[in-house]
């Protein structure tokens, strides 16, 4: 039976696939295209494809774990429960820099736009406003939060499907190339496979929205079932999202030279749909940065709520629910008050830790499939070779693969909190001779 101190299941599949597309703020594909397609030579759409099927080995991996272990500790439960408790602690170390830094991104962004527009209102008054409604949000409830996003997400999908309605007519009317149905964003003979390999690290993480619903597996029903399909659903839907956009971004704008790559995407605004279409999309850009702030602010508490429940973290603090609102206010609060760092901190530094710690974790929890149905649990007829051998192998190679592709940057402070974190696991475990705690798990269980 749920306990009334624990987490409250509330929400259903369209609850979670909604706030995990949330998360991903599918409007970034615009943010990002400039600097990618350059990279690419113009075939976003195929380095997005390739991505998406990258994404897809990862996506069915944590679909497998989730039916195992549907616990709001995500990968680090994951990893704990089927290689070892010692990695997962240090998978859950690395992927919490994703979460937790996530909101700054966003306040820092949204802060900036609206400095751009307003002037008069200082940087910091808008930072400090944004994350003050994020966590209000984030503490009301998980199905609020859910709530809110979905009706920011809702405008961002509407502004897509204008982007595509004024494309076509533009295309219609000669603009760009000049027909909507071309081959060359798919195929040029004269682009190597490599310089569109070479993009694909940087378009991975457009997709990061799947593994943080694992996350929200203590309150929702029937998590067993539901959350995989809305991982499914998650990353196939903002593939074909994704594809479709820099189709149409690539044959209105075929030319590859902007005059300032990071906001290529307003230039092509600026061509296809003049005021009217910048004006809409800077308002809906603005919207998608509490979309997803809400979303990496509620997925980074309840991490920190799983390792605060298992003594890993200060208990009283980080395992702490509020009798009210059953939400890990304390860790809301603490996530926020780290999101003030957008005040001095550079983005460039924040987004060089979260591409560390996604991947890291997302080839671990390929490997954990294997070790748990493969070796432990012997699920080796022809068929369960193919699902917990093959599959999460190819999920686990392509994922190490692209980090190990990481810049300099990347890898040192990537690397530097995971010794932090070793560190702090030998201090826990008195130099390993005792084990982290565990994970109750019959906490975890839905009657």
């Amino acid at each position: 039976m749920e306990q009334k101190s624990g987490l409250k299941r509330s929400l259903g599949l369209r609850h979670v696939t909604l706030y995990g597309l949330a998360f991903m703020a599918p409007t970034t594909v615009f943010s990002t295209y400039g600097v990618a397609v350059e990279k690419t030579q113009g075939m976003m759409p195929t380095a997005y494809i390739i991505a998406m099927i990258i994404m897809l080995f990862t996506a069915y991996s944590y679909g497998q774990m989730v039916k195992e272990f549907p616990s709001a500790g995500s990968a680090y439960t994951f990893t704990q429960k089927a290689i070892h408790p010692n990695l997962g602690f240090l998978i859950g170390w690395t992927i919490l820099i994703d979460y937790v830094l996530s909101p700054m991104i966003s306040a820092l962004l949204v802060g900036i736009v609206g400095h751009a527009y307003f002037p008069a209102v200082p940087l910091s008054i808008w930072v400090i406003s944004f994350i003050l409604v994020i966590a209000v949000v984030n503490v009301l409830g998980i199905k609020i939060a859910a709530n809110f996003n979905t009706y920011f997400l809702i405008l961002q999908l509407a502004s897509f499907l204008l982007f595509f309605f004024i494309s076509i007519k533009g295309l219609l009317e000669g603009k760009g190339a000049g027909t909507v149905f071309s081959i060359l964003p798919f195929y040029d003979p004269d682009v190597k496979l490599s310089s569109i390999i070479s993009t694909v690290p940087i378009l991975c993480f457009t997709f990061l929205g799947f593994d943080a619903i694992t996350t929200l597996s203590e309150e929702t029903k029937h998590a067993r079932r539901t959350l995989p399909k809305a991982i499914y659903i998650i990353v196939f839907s903002g593939g074909v999202l994704y594809v479709i956009t820099t189709y149409f971004l690539q044959t209105v704008f075929p030319g590859l030279h902007f005059k300032d790559p990071q906001s290529a995407h307003m230039e092509i605004f600026a061509y296809i749909g003049g005021s009217f279409l910048t004006s809409c999309f800077t308002a809906v850009s603005f919207t998608a940065g509490f979309a997803s702030a809400t979303a990496s602010c509620g997925s980074g508490a309840r991490i920190l709520y799983v390792m605060g429940r298992e003594g890993v973290l200060p208990k009283k603090i980080f395992g702490y629910l509020s009798p009210k609102f059953h939400t890990p206010v304390f860790n809301i609060l603490i996530i926020g008050c780290i999101a003030l760092s957008a005040l001095f901190l550079n983005i460039v530094t924040a987004l060089s830790f979260i591409n560390y710690g996604g991947l890291f974790a997302f080839t671990f929890v390929n490997l954990a499939v294997i070790v748990h149905y493969y070796i432990k649990k012997r699920q080796r007829s022809p068929k369960g070779t193919i699902m917990y051998l093959v599959i999460p192998l190819i999920g686990a190679f392509f994922t190490a693969v692209l980090w190990l592709q990481l810049d300099n940057h990347s890898m040192i402070l990537g690397s530097t909190w995971l010794a932090a974190g070793v560190i702090y696991l030998l201090y826990l475990t008195k130099l390993f001779r005792q084990p982290p705690p565990e994970l109750r798990f019959e906490e975890t269980e839905q009657a």
